[in-house]
Protein backbone atom coordinates (compact mmCIF):
# COMPACT_ATOMS: atom_id res chain seq x y z
CA UNK A 1 0.00 0.00 0.00
CA UNK A 2 1.48 3.23 -1.00
CA UNK A 3 0.87 6.03 1.68
CA UNK A 4 0.34 9.30 0.30
CA UNK A 5 0.59 12.58 2.92
CA UNK A 6 -1.21 15.92 2.81
CA UNK A 7 1.61 17.84 1.15
CA UNK A 8 1.33 15.10 -2.01
CA UNK A 9 -2.61 15.98 -2.34
CA UNK A 10 -2.22 19.38 -2.19
CA UNK A 11 1.19 19.79 -4.51
CA UNK A 12 -0.52 20.67 -8.27
CA UNK A 13 2.81 19.35 -9.68
CA UNK A 14 1.88 15.10 -8.53
CA UNK A 15 -0.86 13.02 -10.63
CA UNK A 16 -2.25 9.97 -9.37
CA UNK A 17 -1.51 6.58 -11.27
CA UNK A 18 -3.20 4.36 -9.90
CA UNK A 19 -2.62 3.69 -6.36
CA UNK A 20 0.63 5.67 -6.46
CA UNK A 21 1.51 9.21 -6.94
CA UNK A 22 3.87 10.17 -10.36
CA UNK A 23 5.83 13.28 -10.49
CA UNK A 24 5.44 15.79 -13.53
CA UNK A 25 7.03 18.90 -13.65
CA UNK A 26 5.65 21.75 -16.07
CA UNK A 27 7.32 21.76 -19.13
CA UNK A 28 6.82 25.13 -20.13
CA UNK A 29 10.05 26.29 -18.13
CA UNK A 30 11.66 24.44 -20.53
CA UNK A 31 11.40 26.76 -23.24
CA UNK A 32 11.97 30.40 -21.66
CA UNK A 33 15.62 30.25 -22.75
CA UNK A 34 15.27 28.76 -25.69
CA UNK A 35 12.59 31.31 -26.85
CA UNK A 36 13.93 34.19 -24.83
CA UNK A 37 17.93 33.77 -25.59
CA UNK A 38 17.91 33.95 -29.44
CA UNK A 39 15.57 36.79 -29.72
CA UNK A 40 18.45 39.15 -27.00
CA UNK A 41 21.02 37.89 -29.24
CA UNK A 42 19.40 39.10 -32.40
CA UNK A 43 18.42 42.25 -30.51
CA UNK A 44 22.32 42.67 -29.91
CA UNK A 45 23.67 42.32 -33.32
CA UNK A 46 23.67 45.75 -34.63
CA UNK A 47 26.46 46.34 -31.66
CA UNK A 48 28.35 43.57 -32.46
CA UNK A 49 30.37 42.74 -35.95
CA UNK A 50 29.17 40.00 -38.25
CA UNK A 51 31.61 37.45 -36.47
CA UNK A 52 31.09 37.93 -33.19
CA UNK A 53 27.28 37.94 -33.87
CA UNK A 54 27.27 34.71 -35.82
CA UNK A 55 28.94 33.33 -32.49
CA UNK A 56 26.39 34.87 -29.85
CA UNK A 57 23.68 33.94 -31.78
CA UNK A 58 24.77 30.42 -31.45
CA UNK A 59 25.67 30.06 -28.61
CA UNK A 60 22.14 31.61 -27.65
CA UNK A 61 20.48 28.83 -29.48
CA UNK A 62 22.40 26.20 -28.13
CA UNK A 63 21.97 27.05 -24.78
CA UNK A 64 18.26 27.13 -25.45
CA UNK A 65 18.25 23.76 -26.53
CA UNK A 66 20.80 21.95 -23.88
CA UNK A 67 18.28 23.46 -21.45
CA UNK A 68 15.07 22.51 -23.32
CA UNK A 69 16.89 19.14 -23.05
CA UNK A 70 17.96 18.38 -19.69
CA UNK A 71 14.08 20.09 -18.69
CA UNK A 72 12.47 16.92 -20.14
CA UNK A 73 15.02 14.48 -18.08
CA UNK A 74 15.15 16.79 -14.75
CA UNK A 75 13.48 14.51 -13.11
CA UNK A 76 15.82 11.86 -13.89
CA UNK A 77 19.12 14.32 -13.50
CA UNK A 78 17.42 14.90 -10.20
CA UNK A 79 18.81 11.80 -8.95
CA UNK A 80 22.38 11.71 -10.26
CA UNK A 81 23.59 15.29 -8.62
CA UNK A 82 24.40 17.82 -9.72
CA UNK A 83 27.70 17.48 -11.04
CA UNK A 84 26.63 15.42 -14.36
CA UNK A 85 23.36 17.64 -14.72
CA UNK A 86 26.24 20.50 -15.10
CA UNK A 87 28.66 18.42 -16.94
CA UNK A 88 25.82 18.18 -19.48
CA UNK A 89 24.61 21.50 -19.87
CA UNK A 90 28.47 23.32 -19.96
CA UNK A 91 30.53 20.39 -20.55
CA UNK A 92 29.40 18.02 -23.54
CA UNK A 93 27.96 19.21 -27.06
CA UNK A 94 25.27 16.50 -27.24
CA UNK A 95 21.88 16.57 -27.05
CA UNK A 96 21.01 13.55 -25.68
CA UNK A 97 20.42 14.20 -22.00
CA UNK A 98 18.23 10.66 -21.61
CA UNK A 99 21.47 8.89 -22.41
CA UNK A 100 23.94 11.06 -20.84
CA UNK A 101 21.82 11.22 -17.42
CA UNK A 102 21.41 7.75 -17.26
CA UNK A 103 24.18 6.34 -13.98
CA UNK A 104 22.89 2.58 -15.03
CA UNK A 105 23.79 2.05 -18.93
CA UNK A 106 27.03 0.16 -19.23
CA UNK A 107 29.41 1.85 -21.28
CA UNK A 108 32.65 0.39 -23.01
CA UNK A 109 35.42 1.97 -21.82
CA UNK A 110 37.45 3.81 -25.54
CA UNK A 111 40.62 2.32 -26.30
CA UNK A 112 43.88 4.13 -27.07
CA UNK A 113 43.69 4.75 -30.92
CA UNK A 114 40.45 6.15 -30.93
CA UNK A 115 42.28 8.85 -28.63
CA UNK A 116 44.84 8.59 -31.33
CA UNK A 117 42.21 9.49 -33.84
CA UNK A 118 40.35 11.79 -31.92
CA UNK A 119 44.19 14.06 -31.08
CA UNK A 120 45.17 13.63 -34.80
CA UNK A 121 41.86 15.18 -36.12
CA UNK A 122 42.34 18.42 -33.71
CA UNK A 123 45.69 18.70 -34.34
CA UNK A 124 45.09 18.70 -38.52
CA UNK A 125 42.68 21.11 -38.33
CA UNK A 126 44.89 23.65 -36.45
CA UNK A 127 47.60 23.14 -38.96
CA UNK A 128 44.63 23.84 -41.82
CA UNK A 129 43.60 26.70 -39.77
CA UNK A 130 46.68 28.28 -38.51
CA UNK A 131 49.20 26.92 -41.57
CA UNK A 132 47.08 26.54 -44.65
CA UNK A 133 45.18 29.72 -44.65
CA UNK A 134 47.97 31.62 -44.70
CA UNK A 135 49.55 30.42 -48.09
CA UNK A 136 46.38 30.77 -50.04
CA UNK A 137 46.44 33.85 -51.96
CA UNK A 138 44.68 37.82 -50.66
CA UNK A 139 42.31 37.65 -54.05
CA UNK A 140 41.68 33.78 -53.32
CA UNK A 141 38.97 34.81 -50.47
CA UNK A 142 36.26 31.87 -50.91
CA UNK A 143 38.85 29.35 -51.16
CA UNK A 144 40.85 30.51 -47.92
CA UNK A 145 37.21 30.98 -46.31
CA UNK A 146 36.40 27.21 -47.21
CA UNK A 147 39.54 25.92 -46.13
CA UNK A 148 39.16 27.94 -42.60
CA UNK A 149 35.83 26.58 -42.33
CA UNK A 150 36.88 23.12 -42.70
CA UNK A 151 39.49 23.46 -40.16
CA UNK A 152 37.10 25.06 -37.55
CA UNK A 153 35.01 22.07 -38.20
CA UNK A 154 37.88 19.03 -37.82
CA UNK A 155 39.09 21.15 -34.44
CA UNK A 156 35.24 21.40 -32.91
CA UNK A 157 33.06 18.80 -34.73
CA UNK A 158 35.49 16.28 -35.32
CA UNK A 159 37.95 16.77 -32.58
CA UNK A 160 37.51 18.74 -29.65
CA UNK A 161 34.03 16.84 -29.24
CA UNK A 162 35.31 13.85 -29.43
CA UNK A 163 37.52 13.91 -27.34
CA UNK A 164 35.00 15.08 -25.00
CA UNK A 165 33.32 12.26 -25.85
CA UNK A 166 36.21 9.72 -24.78
CA UNK A 167 36.50 11.38 -21.62
CA UNK A 168 33.51 11.66 -20.52
CA UNK A 169 33.23 7.71 -21.73
CA UNK A 170 36.22 6.85 -19.73
CA UNK A 171 34.23 7.68 -16.32
CA UNK A 172 31.60 5.69 -17.55
CA UNK A 173 29.29 8.33 -18.94
CA UNK A 174 27.34 7.75 -22.17
CA UNK A 175 28.32 10.32 -24.23
CA UNK A 176 28.34 9.20 -27.96
CA UNK A 177 30.65 11.01 -30.62
CA UNK A 178 28.41 13.46 -32.82
CA UNK A 179 30.25 12.93 -35.81
CA UNK A 180 30.52 9.29 -36.80
CA UNK A 181 32.47 8.64 -39.90
CA UNK A 182 29.64 10.36 -42.12
CA UNK A 183 32.43 9.78 -45.07
CA UNK A 184 31.02 6.20 -44.68
CA UNK A 185 27.37 6.74 -44.96
CA UNK A 186 25.83 3.92 -47.27
CA UNK A 187 22.94 6.50 -47.87
CA UNK A 188 21.72 9.84 -47.71
CA UNK A 189 19.16 8.68 -44.54
CA UNK A 190 22.38 7.05 -43.11
CA UNK A 191 24.80 10.23 -42.92
CA UNK A 192 21.71 12.35 -41.61
CA UNK A 193 20.18 9.98 -39.46
CA UNK A 194 22.94 8.13 -38.11
CA UNK A 195 26.47 10.26 -38.98
CA UNK A 196 26.36 13.87 -38.91
CA UNK A 197 25.91 16.11 -35.85
CA UNK A 198 23.84 14.04 -33.96
CA UNK A 199 23.63 16.66 -31.18
CA UNK A 200 21.10 18.71 -33.79
CA UNK A 201 20.22 15.30 -35.18
CA UNK A 202 18.83 14.40 -31.80
CA UNK A 203 16.79 17.35 -31.12
CA UNK A 204 15.01 17.51 -34.25
CA UNK A 205 13.99 13.91 -33.97
CA UNK A 206 12.70 14.53 -30.67
CA UNK A 207 10.87 17.78 -30.78
CA UNK A 208 9.36 17.63 -34.45
CA UNK A 209 10.34 14.24 -36.43
CA UNK A 210 8.51 12.18 -33.67
CA UNK A 211 5.25 14.54 -32.71
CA UNK A 212 4.82 15.76 -36.55
CA UNK A 213 5.41 11.52 -37.47
CA UNK A 214 2.48 10.99 -34.94
CA UNK A 215 0.04 13.50 -36.72
CA UNK A 216 0.78 13.07 -40.39
CA UNK A 217 3.11 10.46 -41.33
CA UNK A 218 7.16 10.44 -42.24
CA UNK A 219 6.85 12.68 -45.45
CA UNK A 220 5.71 15.42 -43.86
CA UNK A 221 7.96 14.85 -40.55
CA UNK A 222 10.74 14.60 -42.65
CA UNK A 223 10.34 17.69 -44.25
CA UNK A 224 9.32 19.52 -41.59
CA UNK A 225 12.38 18.54 -39.45
CA UNK A 226 14.72 19.51 -42.50
CA UNK A 227 12.98 22.99 -43.11
CA UNK A 228 13.37 23.70 -39.32
CA UNK A 229 17.16 22.93 -39.50
CA UNK A 230 17.09 25.14 -42.83
CA UNK A 231 15.29 27.84 -40.69
CA UNK A 232 18.11 27.84 -37.59
CA UNK A 233 21.17 28.19 -39.96
CA UNK A 234 19.70 30.66 -41.81
CA UNK A 235 19.52 32.64 -38.87
CA UNK A 236 23.20 31.69 -37.61
CA UNK A 237 24.26 32.18 -41.23
CA UNK A 238 22.66 34.55 -43.16
CA UNK A 239 21.71 36.93 -40.55
CA UNK A 240 25.12 37.62 -39.48
CA UNK A 241 26.23 37.72 -43.06
CA UNK A 242 23.55 40.45 -44.01
CA UNK A 243 22.67 38.18 -47.15
CA UNK A 244 22.01 34.89 -48.62
CA UNK A 245 18.62 34.57 -47.31
CA UNK A 246 17.02 31.69 -47.81
CA UNK A 247 19.48 29.87 -49.29
CA UNK A 248 20.52 27.30 -45.88
CA UNK A 249 17.03 26.19 -45.82
CA UNK A 250 16.47 25.49 -49.50
CA UNK A 251 19.98 23.18 -48.86
CA UNK A 252 18.36 21.59 -46.04
CA UNK A 253 14.92 20.98 -48.17
CA UNK A 254 16.63 19.82 -50.79
CA UNK A 255 17.87 17.10 -48.66
CA UNK A 256 15.00 16.19 -46.91
CA UNK A 257 13.29 15.68 -50.86
CA UNK A 258 16.54 13.49 -51.43
CA UNK A 259 15.76 11.40 -48.05
CA UNK A 260 12.00 11.19 -49.69
CA UNK A 261 13.25 10.05 -52.99
CA UNK A 262 15.61 7.86 -51.65
CA UNK A 263 13.04 5.82 -49.76
CA UNK A 264 10.45 6.00 -52.46
CA UNK A 265 10.11 2.71 -54.62
CA UNK A 266 11.89 4.44 -57.68
CA UNK A 267 14.83 4.95 -55.22
CA UNK A 268 15.12 1.65 -54.20
CA UNK A 269 14.78 0.10 -57.50
CA UNK A 270 18.01 2.09 -58.38
CA UNK A 271 19.62 0.84 -55.35
CA UNK A 272 20.01 4.10 -53.40
CA UNK A 273 19.44 2.86 -49.60
CA UNK A 274 22.81 1.32 -49.61
CA UNK A 275 26.46 0.74 -51.62
CA UNK A 276 27.98 2.38 -53.64
CA UNK A 277 25.35 4.00 -55.36
CA UNK A 278 23.67 5.11 -52.43
CA UNK A 279 27.02 6.20 -51.19
CA UNK A 280 27.59 8.13 -54.06
CA UNK A 281 23.85 9.65 -54.21
CA UNK A 282 24.59 10.99 -50.74
CA UNK A 283 27.95 12.36 -51.57
CA UNK A 284 26.49 14.58 -54.22
CA UNK A 285 23.10 15.96 -52.48
CA UNK A 286 25.22 16.37 -49.38
CA UNK A 287 28.21 17.86 -50.63
CA UNK A 288 27.40 19.33 -54.19
CA UNK A 289 25.04 22.40 -52.78
CA UNK A 290 27.12 23.14 -49.87
CA UNK A 291 27.89 26.33 -51.57
CA UNK A 292 23.86 27.35 -50.73
CA UNK A 293 24.22 26.69 -46.65
CA UNK A 294 27.68 28.42 -46.56
CA UNK A 295 26.89 30.91 -49.36
CA UNK A 296 29.48 33.81 -50.57
CA UNK A 297 28.06 36.36 -48.25
CA UNK A 298 28.75 34.51 -44.96
CA UNK A 299 32.19 33.26 -46.00
CA UNK A 300 33.52 36.72 -47.22
CA UNK A 301 31.64 38.97 -44.13
CA UNK A 302 31.71 36.64 -41.61
CA UNK A 303 34.38 33.69 -41.99
CA UNK A 304 37.08 35.97 -43.11
CA UNK A 305 37.33 38.55 -40.63
CA UNK A 306 37.14 36.11 -37.71
CA UNK A 307 39.94 34.33 -39.45
CA UNK A 308 41.77 37.46 -39.09
CA UNK A 309 40.58 37.99 -35.92
CA UNK A 310 41.95 34.49 -34.31
CA UNK A 311 45.55 35.40 -36.72
CA UNK A 312 44.79 32.48 -38.85
CA UNK A 313 44.33 34.94 -42.27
Amino acid sequence: MVRVSQADIANPATVRCGTALVSRRPIWPGWIPMLILPVAAIALGSRLVPWLFMWVLAAAIFVGCKWQTWWEQSGKAAGVGMTRSLGYLFAWPGMDAEAFLDTHRHVHRPKIKEWIWASTKTMFGGLLLWGGVRFLPEENGLLAGWVGMFGIILILHFGTFHLLSLAWRSIGVDAQPIMRAPLSAISLSDFWGRRWNLGFRQLTHQLIFQPVRRRTGVVPAILLSFFASGVLHDLVISLPARGGYGLPTGYFLLQGVGIVFERCPLGERLGLTSGVRGWSFAAICAGAPAFLLFHSPFVLRVILPFLRAIGAR
